[in-house]
């Protein structure tokens, strides 16, 4: 690659739209920022050239080929329209559950208190930190887990992120581990039908975070906190507790009780 081929390689793919300002408005980024870039003064960080090439439908080693082997690529490549890849199988679905799902969760956007019996570690109870949000028409949401190996050890954190929907009266929220990527989770929580969001319960399922990777299910509370928070104060509050810990409320412990009555067949969620 020469000095010259990724200014090119992109202008190439700008020529595929409108114009430049239709380009910059759809990646949102600064005109002159951007003209800089197709100049050759410039050379964009390595996680501008990743939006790059998600918006452009092309791998970051193909925008950084010689010009006249990357121009040979882009023209042979099918693309529903030009400068734009095919929409992958799933994008179809997720847009419908967007559509029909956001409606009515605008009033659980904020920050929560998750509480759960740790799958990790038996008989004890997790607190993490979690926070909705919405971004254009799709409710996203982070769940930030706060681990110590022993007591007074540095925490590290577990970050989870997802997306959440309202369906037929149940609150659905699907995440990944987003550091390691080992695990995927589910959540269904009973809306609140009161004029203030105080706690919602569900349940969860996921995978244990240990050696034995147990698949388990358990209760789930979120206790609301409000729509602005310290968050570095909130995650200092969060972690593994001991299930009889005087900083856990008793009402939490029991909405979180892991039990079946005699006549229940199946695991189910409790008001």
């Amino acid at each position: 690659m020469t000095n010259d081929d990724f200014p090119r390689n992109l202008r190439l793919l700008c020529s595929y739209y409108k114009s430049i300002a239709e380009v910059c408005r759809r990646l949102e980024i600064n005109r002159p920022q951007f003209n800089r870039y197709l100049s050759g003064r410039y050379k964009p960080s390595a996680s501008t050239l990743r939006r790059f090439c998600d918006f452009f439908g092309v791998e970051e080693h193909e925008i950084l080929l010689p010009h006249g082997q990357f121009e040979r690529l882009i023209q042979v490549r099918p693309r529903g329209r030009a400068g734009e890849t095919p929409a992958q199988p799933e994008t179809e679905h997720l847009a419908r559950l967007a559509n029909l799902g956001t409606e009515g969760l605008e009033r659980y956007l904020g920050y929560y208190f998750e509480y759960y019996l740790s799958m990790a570690s038996p008989g004890k109870l997790l607190r993490t930190l979690v926070c909705l949000e919405q971004r254009a028409e799709q409710v996203y949401y982070q769940r930030t887990e706060r681990m110590e190996a022993h007591p007074g050890a540095r925490p590290s954190h577990n970050c989870y992120r997802g997306m959440a929907y309202f369906l037929a009266g149940r609150i659905f929220m699907v995440d990944y581990e987003s550091l390691g990527c080992h695990e995927v989770t589910q959540t269904i929580l009973f809306p609140s039908f009161k004029n203030r969001i105080s706690r919602l319960t569900g349940l969860k399922l996921g995978v244990a975070d240990s050696s034995e990777r147990m698949p388990c299910c358990a209760r789930v509370l979120y206790e609301y906190l409000g729509p602005e928070v310290n968050v570095h104060k909130a995650l200092e509050l969060c972690g593994v507790y001991e299930l009889e810990s005087a900083e856990i409320d008793a009402s939490i412990r029991e909405a979180v009780q892991n039990d079946m009555a005699a006549d229940e067949w199946h695991f189910r969620a409790r008001y």
